[in-house]
């Protein structure tokens, strides 16, 4: 179903043609902004270069129909009904949107709070994990989490929410008959099965930088909250942020280890004054006010998970994965019994509270959140027993 009006398909059509110029715009992002709100024959003179004319001319000239030749994928324009509220009355907001999945159902999952969860696509297995486990945990408690189409941080986000069996939205940097990279095509097929994806790219456009930094600013305007979970220091990585922050609406960051490239981004932007976030409550705070989430914990069956109790054999070995030493050879190094530590392994691992991730290095899992102390270290009312303080540092 075809919404969008003959400019706005125009417009399409333009941005399109003027790929390999604004590819090369977008390198200086606040310029780029800049240029995406200005009207077709004021872009054409801003970039056209010795093409203007000859741009201008095949403008006039362009036929008013849509490109999308698939039924499936329907197309909205700043002047149709169906066009997301949210963006209407933005100046830097796409002036048409393909999508598939049906514009309905984005209507129904924008009508849900949204937020965006990015990051870089060489996540680490702390990222991934990270990204996963709050997509599928805002997901449950009736958030629509939305993200990019890439590998890393935007994969894992999807797959949260979609092992939840809540719907997710996709912003791609292609047009939707070429969705990019091929390596997600087959996550997009599973999104759009219940959710949607959506391009304000040409339906045969291939993957561009322009409209990947395009697709970033949909997201900030789409979402009510932006959180990165894992980015490096560099423009595209920041993009939607960055937006966000422009737009005055919250931005939140996972800390990160110092020493890792994946998050000089994060820590930066935590650093300028970013939300820190642990879990979905801290999103639910920033979403709704602070307890607010009490009354929109996840249903009965996806509840908080729960409390699971190991021994403090297997609670030691998990702290020490937490704190770096995520590797076999770097657990050996401090324990005598390696039979007894590749035993705690592999029963966290059945478990689901330790996952292998790349080069065999061990990642906590989400379900760790909910292991407590052994009734050892418990008092008579099931709370951690508190460690006896010296009398001599006893307050009298």
């Amino acid at each position: 179903m075809n919404e969008a009006c003959a400019h706005c398909e125009r417009r399409r059509r333009l941005l399109g043609s003027l790929s390999a110029r604004l590819d090369y715009r977008a390198r200086d992002p606040e310029r780029f902004w800049r240029l995406l709100e200005l009207a077709d024959s004021e872009l054409i003179d801003a970039i056209g270069g010795r093409r203007r004319e000859e741009l201008h001319r095949a403008y006039m000239e362009s036929s008013a129909g849509t490109d999308n030749a698939n039924a499936s994928i329907d197309t909205l324009c700043r002047h149709s009904r169906g066009y997301p509220p949210g963006l209407q009355s933005n100046a830097l907001a796409p002036h048409a949107l393909a999508v598939r999945g049906a514009g309905a159902r984005l209507a129904g999952m924008l009508r849900e709070k949204v937020v965006a969860i990015v990051g870089t696509r060489r996540a680490t297995d702390y990222g991934m994990e990270t990204a996963r486990a709050l997509a599928r945990d805002l997901a449950v408690s009736g958030v629509t989490v939305a993200s990019g189409l890439s590998e890393g941080i935007a994969t894992a986000a999807h797959a949260g929410a979609l092992e939840a069996g809540r719907p997710t939205l996709t912003v791609l940097a292609s047009g939707l008959d070429r969705a990019a990279p091929a390596s997600c095509r087959a996550l997009c097929n599973r999104i759009v099965e219940s959710g949607c994806a959506i391009s304000e790219a040409p339906a045969t456009l291939p993957s561009h930088y322009w409209a990947m930094l395009a697709g970033s600013r949909t997201l900030a305007l789409l979402a009510g909250l932006t959180i990165v979970v894992e980015a490096e220091d560099r423009p595209s990585e920041l993009a939607c942020a960055h937006v966000t922050q422009a737009l005055g609406k919250p931005v939140a960051a996972v800390p990160g280890r110092l020493t890792s490239s994946a998050s000089r981004g994060t820590n930066l932007l935590l650093m300028g004054g970013a939300h820190l976030i642990r879990d979905s409550r801290d999103a639910l705070d920033l979403l709704h006010g602070a307890g607010a989430n009490t009354a929109l914990d996840p249903e009965p069956e996806h509840e908080s998970e729960p409390e699971i109790e190991v021994d403090p054999r297997l609670r030691t070995v998990l702290d020490r994965v937490g704190a770096g030493e995520d590797t076999l050879p770097r657990l050996m190094g401090h324990d005598n019994g390696t039979d007894g530590l590749m035993l705690a392994l592999v029963e966290l691992e059945l478990r689901g509270l330790l996952l292998r991730g790349d080069g065999g290095r061990y990642v906590v899992g989400a379900g760790a959140r909910a292991v407590q102390p052994s009734r050892r270290q418990r008092d008579h009312r099931g709370r951690p027993r508190r460690k006896s303080v010296p009398h001599a540092h006893r307050h009298r």
